[in-house]
């Protein structure tokens, strides 16, 4: 069998000096240049008029009608259009800033002509023109990723000349039944048809094909890693009281919902088990995640264990603190909160403490787990915004010596197809229902030049001792983008709300002044606080009743949602206003979405739809895999299949000694032993 890891100076046409440029797209095997795949497809293919759906992109073939007009406008812009005969619909062809094509056009002329379709204006706005028929009319042209002196024609020569040369050597991966299950082609064919289709359908049979695999290679590492996490016992017996449970539960203010009710059974169930706990736990903002937390808290309380709460800020922290000591007030149950600001005699003492056992239940932040902090029979840790933490904390604490059981909170609630891939690893658990007699927030959008009666309106929920946030998408003002900043804001507000405190917030203060303007806003003594998104995951405020967000086509929806969650945590009725003048058709879906629906769950799917997986946390999250062809929205039903299939295989026999199982085995053996080296 052919060695598809020698170097790249074995293909036919690439030197030492080719080779060398080739590092640059990270290319050092022939392996590497085969999977090298194109990120998208140029379709030269004519299609008649009527197959033609708006705003695709699209290539005409028909002759010129009518002399072409030119017209010039701004500094250097001009706009050539010409009027095609295509078939019996004559075309509007549109050319910007290409005035030289002007004397190549002619009446009667052939033409093909590729670009945006309209299909209201019966327009097409040209980005490829060809004078004269095409020699080929389903020309589909690979276009790949290119970096320095590359070119994408170089590149594509490249690859093609490795496909026909190499090809043939390429080794199935996965078992036949399963191709056949899946009516799958061959790996080989499959490599051939994504790098050179000859049409739409080899292309979408290689797409099937490398979607899948590598789905299922990613869900075979993921559910392995898994498998190992469930095997591990921590050797502590959690010998629940759960009669105590069940008591403390009903002594609560207010009965669960039947959601809330459900998860705790599950955590619990994961706390009695022999195996340790990774389970996620998402919600809704104001869905009562944290009376979860605190049920599973005490439970390790019975069983004579201690738990750590880990929050991103010390307000947060301060919070969980004083709701925690509140709850347990009448019974005999050790709160503490451990912070960057616990310094000196206190700190020792909370160590101390926190040593000999005790401490039951620990809030804070990063703080927890920093060198000096050892507990003494560490049986839960619960981190709240978890994908706000860069730090391993599983890795921390298993330097420790303790294997505590581990539940992640997120207020952001993560689509399915997310859930899967980011958190994998985990467990699952989704409060989907909101507590009876919570207020809906009402979601108003308005365009800047509403902004008076914005105001207006701002003001009389301050005259009835309302607060409210201001939320601007800079810190100062920008000479390359046009948006309303909180330094500029700030400063208008104070004129014109004269009786009334205005705060200012955003990233660049010391957390000591963030946190010094939270607690004055929380106290009252800021009435409107003007910040940038830094407020997302923030304090309780009751009092607050309106989130104001300026240029709020800026946002995800998944954003604007926890900004808007900052309202409605009291009894009065709360509004989230956006103020947004959006240019483009997506960001007037989000503004009508976000006044559609207060439903977390629906407006997180159709953010990813919007967005797209990477960018979903506001910013590229780390935890998420990058494929080179599987689309984590569109090809959801494949990647819940691949999970499926995955952990199948990884938790039967026949995946670790059948002879079609090798390929995978020695793949995913040789991700164990890499893992193991980093560990």
């Amino acid at each position: 069998m052919m060695d598809l890891k020698q170097p790249v100076v074995q293909v036919k046409g690439i030197g030492k000096a080719r080779a060398e440029e080739l590092t640059d797209l990270k290319i050092y095997t022939v392996e590497d240049l085969l999977m090298y795949f194109p990120y998208r497809y140029e379709d030269f293919q004519v299609k008649e008029i009527t197959d033609l759906k708006h705003d695709e992109r699209a290539t005409l073939e028909g002759k010129v009608h009518s002399e072409p007009s030119l017209r010039y406008f701004g500094r250097k812009k001009s706009r050539l259009t010409v009027k095609v005969l295509v078939g019996k619909y004559l075309v509007n062809a549109v050319f910007f800033n290409r005035a030289f094509l002007k004397k190549q056009f002619s009446i009667g002329q052939p033409v093909t002509i590729t670009g945006k379709w309209d299909q209201h204006r019966l327009t097409v706005t040209g980005q490829h023109v060809t004078f004269g028929l095409q020699e080929s009319t389903d020309k589909i042209e690979p276009i790949y990723s290119i970096k320095g002196d590359w070119t994408v024609k170089r590149v594509r020569n490249v690859v093609h000349q490795t496909v026909q040369q190499y090809s043939q050597y390429v080794k199935e991966v996965l078992p036949s039944d399963l191709k056949v299950q899946y009516k799958l082609i061959d790996r080989n064919k499959a490599l051939q048809w994504i790098h050179m289709p000859e049409t739409h359908d080899h292309l979408k049979q290689a797409r099937r094909y490398f979607v899948y695999e590598e789905l299922l290679l990613f869900q075979l590492r993921m559910q392995w890693w898994r498998k190992q996490e469930k095997e591990k016992t921590d050797g502590k017996a959690r010998h629940l009281n759960e009669t105590q449970v069940q008591e403390f539960i009903q002594s609560l203010p207010f009965p669960l919902t039947g959601a809330q009710q459900r998860v705790t059974n599950e955590i619990l169930n994961d706390i009695q088990s022999k195996f340790r706990m990774n389970r996620l736990l998402q919600g809704d903002v104001g869905s009562g995640k944290t009376i979860v937390a605190a049920i599973s808290m005490y439970a390790l309380v019975t069983a004579r264990m201690q738990s750590a709460l880990m929050v991103p800020t010390e307000i947060l922290a301060e919070q969980h603190y004083e709701s925690l000591k509140q709850l347990f007030d009448d019974m005999d149950i050790e709160v503490e909160i451990l912070t960057s600001s616990v310094k000196g005699k206190r700190r020792a003492l909370v160590l101390e403490r926190v040593a000999d056992g005790s401490i039951d239940l620990l809030v804070g932040t990063h703080a927890l787990i920093q060198d000096d902090v050892q507990f003494d029979n560490l049986g839960l840790v619960i981190t709240d915004e978890q994908h706000r933490f860069g730090v391993n904390q599983r890795k921390v604490f298993r330097q420790k010596g303790i294997t505590p059981d581990v539940l992640f909170m997120t207020a952001t609630p993560i689509p399915r197809t997310l859930a899967i891939s980011a958190f994998g690893d985990m467990d699952v658990s989704t409060i989907d229902e909101m507590p009876a007699g919570r207020k809906p927030i009402e979601t108003y959008w308005a365009k800047h030049g509403m902004l008076e009666r914005v105001l207006s309106f701002i003001l009389k929920e301050l005259e009835n001792g309302r607060q409210a946030y201001v939320i601007c998408p800079l810190i100062e003002e920008s000479d390359k983008m046009d948006f309303q900043n909180a330094v500029d804001v700030h400063s208008q507000l104070q004129l014109y709300f004269t009786d009334y405190n205005v705060g200012l917030m955003h990233g660049r203060l010391h957390v000591e002044e963030k946190e010094e303007m939270m607690t004055k806003f929380s106290r009252n003594e800021v009435q409107i606080l003007v910040s940038t998104t830094v407020v997302e995951v923030g304090v309780n405020v009751p009092n607050a009743t309106i989130m104001v967000v300026y240029d709020a086509e800026r946002f995800g929806l998944s954003q604007l949602h926890q900004l808007r969650g900052r309202v409605g945590r009291g009894d009065a009725q709360s509004y989230c206003i956006l103020i947004a003048d959006p240019k483009t058709d997506v960001g007037k879906e989000r503004m009508q979405i976000m006044t559609e629906t207060n439903d977390g769950f629906e407006l997180s799917q159709r953010d990813l739809e919007l967005r797209g997986p990477g960018d979903f946390f506001g910013k590229k999250q780390s935890g998420l895999p990058v494929f080179k062809v599987a689309d984590l929205v569109h090809d959801y039903r494949a990647l819940e299949v691949a999970r499926q299939d995955a952990s199948a295989m990884v938790n039967s026999t026949a995946f670790w000694e059948d002879q079609k199982y090798e390929p995978l085995r020695s793949w995913l053996l040789e991700q164990i032993e890499h893992w193991e080296e980093l560990d």
